[in-house]
């Protein structure tokens, strides 16, 4: 997911620099919510690793 928001980064600066304003905040928007997405995704797993390994030790 945080190369598909890198994509779309890229996608961004590429057209905001060719003038494509439009294009440019589309991609930006789709980036900043791939990464947010990725963000959320990666603290549920740790947690659950967290919960996980303490049930696992019997902590």
């Amino acid at each position: 997911m945080l190369k598909w928001a890198l994509i779309f980064a890229v996608i961004a600066i590429i057209a905001g620099v060719l003038g494509f304003g439009g294009i440019a905040g589309a991609a930006a928007g789709i980036a900043k919510l791939l990464f947010l997405v990725a963000i959320i995704v990666f603290v549920v797993f740790v947690v659950l690793g967290v919960f996980a390994g303490r049930k696992l030790s019997g902590g």
